[in-house]
């Protein structure tokens, strides 16, 4: 299995809009995330989770040539305004792109890209969307098969997906103990961790060090990480040897 991060940053990105912080004026390039997203690639699928606002810069910086499908988290705008953008990959291919998401999630889609799903408007530049409606349940992928992990953000629902002994999870601030037992065994985990002062919907970095001292995997990378956590190189000196924060464009492959 390998996998890329495509963003490891908060809604707003980093470098933010107008703001002179150290972050935001940092010249490491692991201080600059675009918005969160990861490809996860197997032997029987190469899939996305989430497609932001950032999702053509991303696809393009990572050279990705097809894609079998696209996992939803959840409905807000950092994680799935970029659809449209999947067009390329239906032109060359031939083919629909498979969505998989909740059925929430499924009606904002439809709401925010209605072209693409209502028959009317059968034009022939949009995307061609099979849109797979998920439960917290398993499921398959060609073979692979992809386990949903529901948290809570702030009030909203939000999965986390388990596939083989890779999970991620983003946008949650609580898990329950039944669904941390569909995270146990895993190798690798990506969990959020926003920023050090405690915050209404996400983990802060305190809290996802605990979490993952709790499920304790062979190795654990944080993401959604907002401009005000700090500098990348100054918390990595902070986190136990097993901890790493990622950063756009690391690739881990086992």
């Amino acid at each position: 299995m390998k996998v890329t991060f495509l963003g490891t940053g908060t809604s707003q990105g980093i470098p933010v809009i107008a703001c002179d912080c150290i972050v935001c004026n940092s010249k490491n390039e692991k201080d600059k995330r675009l918005r969160v997203s990861v490809l996860v690639e197997t032997n029987n699928n190469t899939l996305v989770i989430d497609s932001g606002p950032d999702f053509r810069t991303q696809m393009l910086r990572a050279q990705v040539k097809n894609i079998d499908g696209i996992l939803y988290t959840h409905e807000h705008k950092d994680h799935i305004a970029g659809m449209d953008d999947v067009r390329p990959f239906c032109f060359k291919h031939k083919k629909e792109i498979e969505i998989f998401a909740h059925k929430r999630v499924l009606n904002q889609l439809k709401q925010e890209f209605h072209y693409v799903f209502d028959e009317r408007f059968n034009y022939p530049g949009i995307p061609r969307i099979n849109a797979n409606e998920i439960e917290n349940k398993p499921f398959e992928i060609n073979n692979d098969v992809v386990t949903p992990i529901e948290g809570l953000h702030y009030k909203l629902p939000v999965f986390g997906y388990r596939i083989a002994d890779f999970t991620y999870i983003t946008d949650m601030n609580f898990i329950s103990e039944d669904e941390l037992e569909k995270v146990k065994g895993t190798k690798i985990l990506v969990l959020n961790a926003l920023q050090k002062n405690p915050h209404i919907s996400h983990f802060t970095l305190d809290e996802a060090i605990e979490l993952v001292k709790k499920i304790n995997p062979e190795k654990a990378y944080f993401t959604h990480m907002s401009h005000t956590l700090g500098l990348h190189d100054s918390i990595m000196q902070e986190l136990p040897v097993s901890m790493e924060l990622a950063y756009d464009g690391l690739e881990i492959n086992w």
